[in-house]
């Protein structure tokens, strides 16, 4: 390891790889090996499934002094002198040269010399090293899955100025604490496995450096979606691939692992300590809440390593960080008046107009304890007209909808009962998010880190209350999802039953399945992307990449 001129501590060695990603896209290089971020694809998988036989040692390798090396597969050879390390997916020998051969998954390129500058440069290094070691080497090949041809590469003093003028500008790049601007309009993104990271078009748009249509290219939504458990004395597994549900010695439910992006358990259930170990394996949390739905806990495997966005998350914290505080009080303001103008069945027009004074009232120069006073006025006027958006001939525990007030601990009526469960599990979300990110849930910009509160993650679910949270409650009522039989009371307070649970969880996730367009961007995504996007957003907010966070609002 060495220091460099800011003080930032590089590995001594590069790998050909990740000069190959430079090649391609120093962004990429940057967030894969500095910020050490990686998210496959069916592309990353389908290359791992042909490089399999590769990956696997075999052959003699000796020193030109020592014997002749024929053929050796998954050879690693480092140089200090070089500052470069690579593992070669096959070298060839024929008693005078070896010859280096990488496996490519695809095809050989449209030019000239029916390759791309990043292939070529990697298999330069791995000439390079060679000679290094004392073997005569003046080519390789690139071997392409796809056609079974080969293309032979000369390693002549133009590719090899290329390929060491890209080891100092990657050295360079790494030496700093920002990563660099992504590709502009580029035709490389839509296949690139990172694209949910880098959020190219995104980061481009909000910092002015493109003027192009912002494309959409991660899916609209997840392919795997949460596991929620609720059946008490359950008890969870895994075998095979699969994660198991029984109870009372019956499988009740069995689901491929890799369609699971959660594991949320209620109450009193049991889940064995392999299936623990295998989501931690697949960076898939577990999630505890109590049986009355309080979020208790989440385990995980280790922590995300962006560093670097942890570091400026709590320098931002602690100097303050009122305009993304103001950004969010304004977008959960603003989403509160598009509700109640879309489901009230009264004239609320003074009430929506309330909201919208204090909404322009509030500016980035505001200090926290102006923006809760802005905030608990537009929530006492919100919810004075919360019962204007609920059928008023229904009837459920704790009496007619009079929703004067927010109430919990216990809830006193079905409504408030409805929104701690739905908003419990709309921080559990944001907090899944955040970990995912890089974040520290736990430290916020608007809400104090106190009492062991998620704060960034309750800050990021502030805009998401009325438009996921209160929209779910008010379905749930009005659609006549949730029943009298679906709640208990007990001194005086109201709690769901196991059925009202469901009920809760499958209007729930209905709603984060929801694609809705996105104001900015133009391309339409479900709640649950959109949350991950929210959370990059306020990532490139605070590295710098974009100017200012800006809360998401439907219109």
């Amino acid at each position: 390891m060495e220091t460099n001129a800011r003080g930032h501590v590089e590995p001594d060695l590069v790998p050909a790889r990740m000069v190959n990603e430079y090649a391609y896209c120093p962004r990429l290089f940057y967030l894969e090996w500095v910020d050490a971020q990686f998210v496959g694809n069916d592309y990353t998988a389908d290359g791992s499934y042909k490089h399999r036989a590769m990956d696997v040692e075999s052959g003699a390798a000796p020193l030109p002094n020592d014997g002749n090396l024929k053929e050796a597969r998954s050879l690693q050879l480092s140089s200090t002198n070089l500052g470069l390390v690579a593992k070669i997916d096959l070298v060839e020998g024929d008693g005078h040269e070896v010859h280096p051969v990488d496996l490519k998954r695809g095809r050989p390129a449209p030019t000239q010399e029916r390759s791309w500058e990043p292939d070529r440069v990697q298999l330069c290094i791995a000439g390079l090293l060679l000679r290094e070691a004392g073997y005569s080497c003046g080519s390789g090949f690139l071997s392409y899955a796809a056609t079974r041809e080969r293309v032979e590469v000369i390693f002549n003093d133009k590719l090899i100025a290329r390929t060491l003028q890209l080891v100092e500008e990657l050295r360079q790049v790494a030496a700093t604490n920002q990563a660099p601007p992504p590709l502009v309009a580029s035709p490389k993104c839509p296949r690139c496995s990172m694209v949910g990271i880098c959020l190219p078009d995104e980061t481009n748009a909000l910092s002015e450096r493109s003027q192009a249509t912002v494309r959409r290219l991660l899916p609209s939504d997840p392919a795997a979606a949460p596991l929620y458990v609720v059946q008490q004395g359950a008890r969870i597994g895994f075998s095979s691939g699969r994660v198991t549900v029984e109870c009372e010695g019956k499988e009740t439910v069995s689901t491929r692992a890799i369609d699971i992006s959660q594991v949320c358990i209620f109450g009193n259930i049991q889940i064995s300590s392999q299936a623990i170990r295998e989501m931690m394996a697949r960076e898939v949390p577990v999630c505890w809440f109590s049986y009355g739905g309080w979020f208790a806990g989440i385990a995980q495997g280790l922590p995300s390593k962006h560093v670097e966005l942890r570091t400026r998350q709590v320098a931002r914290a602690h100097i303050g960080a009122a305009d993304i505080a103001s950004s969010i009080v304004k977008g959960k303001i603003k989403n509160c008046r598009t509700l109640l103008r879309r489901n009230s069945r009264n004239d609320v027009a003074p009430k929506v107009d309330s909201l919208a004074k204090i909404e322009g009232s509030i500016t980035d120069e505001c200090t926290v304890e102006s923006l809760l006073g802005y905030e608990g006025a537009a929530a006492r006027i919100y919810f004075e007209s919360f019962p204007s958006m609920i059928r008023p001939e229904l009837g459920l525990p704790g009496g007619p909808f009079r929703f004067e007030s927010r109430n919990r601990r216990p809830p006193l009526d079905a409504v408030n009962c409805l929104l701690s469960y739905v908003y419990a599990l709309l921080v559990k979300e944001l907090t899944v998010v955040t970990l995912a990110v890089g974040f520290d849930p736990y430290l916020g910009f608007y809400h104090r880190p106190r009492f062991g509160r998620p704060a960034l993650a309750l800050d990021l679910a502030e805009e998401f209350r009325p438009l996921v949270g209160d929209s779910v409650v008010i379905q749930l009522i009005n659609n006549g999802e949730v029943r009298p039989s679906h709640f208990i009371v007990r001194a005086g307070g109201v709690a769901l039953t196991p059925d009202g649970r469901r009920a809760v969880l499958s209007a729930f996730e209905r709603r984060l399945k929801k694609e809705i367009r996105h104001p900015i961007f133009g391309y339409s995504v479900t709640y649950r992307r959109l949350f991950e996007v929210q959370a990059r957003l306020l990532g490139a907010t605070l590295l710098g990449e974009i100017p200012a966070y800006t809360a998401f609002t439907t219109r």
